[in-house]
């Protein structure tokens, strides 16, 4: 944002959820909030009259409601929207909002008028931040077919991707870009919130190729079956006695920046596959998936980035390129034929 305030519009049917949100960040310096809108019109009033850089965005309003408001945004570059609501009745509509540009997700503890809601305050704000350095995503007509799968037994056991930011979105195209024949299981690991991933996992299997879970411990991972790991513990590869691959749910370490983290996603895969994984890192705020592409690199293992082109926030594959960890950089428009290529 060059030095200067990033402008946020609040928009929510319920007052105290406003003030919350309103407070929270005011606190700070960055910050500057700008103006509230009790529903969906009178956002699109203030958006119109404010020019918010960011809008945080409730997705259950009388009248025009979040995905309303989303519509009526569609196709312009700004302003970024972050949706603040309970997961407990919008998950899917979560998703959708994320399909229709919506850049962040945050969960709202309670609809109610609590104390709760403060326990949010870290999350809305990272999630402002990235919000503000987003860009618009590639549109859906740039997608190159994919290349076929090849015949012959593969030479990667394990694919790994690892996204956050923009990374729902990434995610659902590179997947659906995917043949359901894929000879190799894929792992992923997106920083959604708690209650968002089984949603998340249902709606891809529904819409792509390949089978697409949330993770389970024990759960085999077999050529075809993408595993996304489950918010609030870390997904980790485990290969047994005889190379058989299987899911683990770790807590561990709790004092992770994100869980799941990519790191240790990747990290694993580097016990567990070596130089037979193949991992990619897609849009989003951050480092995280830089150690374990050190670790990956280290073994053998080719890492994939997507270029600055096609990135909603280009932190987490600037991060691995910069370092000189990528075996070779993408446009999302061409990942998938890319990961094809090198099975």
């Amino acid at each position: 944002m060059s030095g200067a305030r990033v402008k946020v519009l609040v928009v929510d049917d319920s007052a105290f959820a406003r003030k919350v949100v309103r407070e929270t960040l005011a606190a700070e310096p960055d910050l500057q909030v700008v103006g509230s809108a009790r529903d969906g019109l009178e956002a699109l009033e203030k958006i119109a009259e404010l020019a918010p850089d960011v809008v945080t965005l409730d997705l259950s309003m009388p009248g025009l409601d979040g995905l309303g408001v989303l519509g009526s945004l569609a196709g312009r570059p700004k302003p970024r929207v972050v949706v603040v609501s309970t997961v407990e009745s919008d998950s899917e509509r979560g998703l959708a909002a994320l399909e229709a540009g919506a850049v962040e997700l945050v969960r709202k503890p309670t609809a109610l008028a609590t104390g709760r809601l403060l326990g949010m305050a870290g999350e809305l704000v990272r999630a402002v931040r990235a919000a503000a350095s987003a860009r618009s995503p590639e549109p859906w007509e740039v997608f190159e077919a994919p290349l076929a799968a090849p015949p012959t037994a593969p030479r990667r056991r394990l694919v790994v991707l690892g996204a956050s930011t923009g990374g729902p979105q990434a995610v659902t195209r590179l997947l659906k870009a995917l043949p359901g024949d894929f000879p190799a299981p894929v792992a992923v690991v997106v920083h959604l919130p708690p209650g968002y991933t089984g949603p998340f996992a249902e709606r891809l299997d529904r819409e792509c190729a390949l089978r697409v879970r949330e993770a389970e411990p024990g759960l085999a991972l077999v050529p075809g079956l993408v595993v996304v790991a489950k918010a609030g513990v870390h997904l980790k590869v485990r290969a047994g006695a005889r190379g058989e691959l299987t899911a683990v749910l770790d807590p561990a370490p709790a004092d992770a920046l994100h869980r799941p983290a990519v790191d240790q996603l990747f990290a694993s895969a580097a016990r567990a596959t070596g130089a037979a994984t193949l991992a990619a890192v897609l849009t989003g705020m951050g480092q995280d998936g830089l150690e374990g592409a050190r670790l990956l690199r280290a073994a053998g293992a080719d890492v994939l980035t997507e270029t600055e082109a096609s990135c909603v926030v280009y932190g987490m594959p600037r991060a691995v390129w910069e370092a000189g960890l990528a075996t070779a950089e993408a446009p999302l428009s061409r990942m998938a034929a890319e990961i094809l290529a090198r099975l």
